[in-house]
């Protein structure tokens, strides 16, 4: 079997101890989801006029955005700039990107008083809205890989291996189906590519855009003109970690050999990122002259450096490590403080520094919110868990080599 070929997952059961925990979160967010939208937003949350978002937008909308962003970078890297080494790592990148970018526009939902609107701006067009633009642009880029994700489906339909029972009774009409749209999207996949690549980088910084029109409630250490560059930026910074992140993460849990041959060349390209991004920041600080904000060393100057420091600067060191590079070890806790450092950064902005006038007291996330945003991520993990299970998404290589 080639390098690059893919291959369901074999041999591995879907209910370990550690699905069992995560199906019994998924459930208790799932009940909390439907409370959420029988009794409405006030009984649930602690949003109010002065808070009109919390963290189910900076965690499951603006964070889950951010960090489905492997989807377009590895695209771009493999297809784009024809680095083929990468192809190995760029079909489960695009699995997390699609199911990260359908659980965002899950969690947008329950953050909408009126949810059932959310179909509106298809139809109602706000051309002045950065809002509307996010919306357009997410819109269009997960039809986009969604169809990007077709010939996956349609390779399997097409394998005579047994599908699931409830999925093998659909399996004649939807092989049809997904034939014909593979044989069109085949045809126009270089399309779908710069389309997704284009899409992602509008919404990821228009992202910022959105807290542009809220300078007075903004905290200096973020609020800056180019807030929207840095998003985009910061996207770009996450998404070859995520893969790294995504692809030892399913190494282990599926007893796989990890394609170090692959990760360890990905991440010599993580620093290049990181250090543009640590040096806009930098610069915008000194030319702004915000750093004086971080004098008080309050709450939002310890955020801000935990930030920088530790999901920007110490990973940037890491990243430059030969023998970091070469271990799986030090791959993944690298990764992990990008991660983190991306989630962090749009929880700051946000939330940490998001302050109303007159505020009469401060937000904090109800175990309403807590719940949803645990079941949402403990669900994602489980359906990805049963799509690579039964989709070729995996290398064949890993799956053959990888101990048991």
């Amino acid at each position: 079997m080639s390098h690059s070929a893919s291959t369901p997952i074999k041999g591995v059961p879907f209910f370990t101890p550690g699905t069992l925990v995560l199906t019994a979160i998924a459930m208790a967010g799932m009940g909390l989801g439907i409370w959420r939208f029988v009794v409405g937003l006030e009984a649930t949350t602690n949003l109010d006029d002065q808070f009109p978002w919390g963290l189910w937008i900076a965690v499951d909308v603006a964070s889950g955005v951010a960090l489905a962003a492997g989807g377009f970078t590895s695209a771009g890297l493999a297809h784009v700039l024809h680095r083929g080494r990468y192809h190995p790592v760029v079909r489960a990148a695009l699995l997390t990107a699609m199911l990260g970018y359908t659980f965002v526009a899950l969690g947008l939902l329950f953050d909408l008083g009126r949810y059932y609107n959310v179909w509106h701006p298809m139809i109602m067009w706000q051309g002045n809205s950065v809002l509307f633009e996010v919306g357009m642009c997410v819109m269009a880029y997960l039809t986009v890989l969604y169809l990007e994700f077709v010939p996956i489906v349609a390779e399997r339909l097409r394998s005579p291996e047994p599908l699931p029972r409830l999925l093998q009774l659909v399996r004649k009409p939807a092989g049809a189906v997904v034939g014909l749209l593979d044989r069109i999207v085949g045809k126009i996949m270089w399309l779908l590519i710069i389309l997704g690549i284009v899409l992602s980088s509008m919404h990821q910084s228009s992202l910022g855009s959105l807290m542009l029109i809220a300078p007075s409630k903004v905290h200096p250490l973020w609020f800056t003109p180019i807030l929207p560059l840095l998003f985009l930026t910061s996207a770009v910074c996450v998404g070859f970690p995520m893969v790294i992140f995504e692809s030892l993460l399913a190494s282990r849990s599926f007893r796989l050999k990890a394609e170090m041959d692959v990760l360890s060349p990905l991440a010599r390209l993580v620093p290049i990122v990181l250090a543009l991004y640590l040096a806009m920041k930098g610069a915008d600080m000194a030319i702004r002259e915000s750093w004086r904000f971080l004098l008080p060393f309050d709450l939002p100057a310890r955020m801000f450096l935990l930030e920088v420091l530790g999901g920007v600067a110490l990973p940037l060191v890491l990243f430059l490590s030969d023998r970091v590079k070469r271990s799986q070890l030090g791959l993944f806790v690298a990764s992990s403080l990008v991660v983190g450092g991306v989630v962090l950064n749009r929880v700051n902005v946000f939330l940490v520094a998001y302050t109303p006038p007159y505020a009469a007291e401060s937000y904090f996330p109800s175990l309403a919110e807590f719940g949803v945003t645990a079941g949402l991520i403990a669900l994602l993990v489980l359906v990805y868990r049963f799509a690579v299970m039964n989709l070729p998404v995996i290398p064949g290589h890993a799956v053959e080599e990888g101990g048991r």
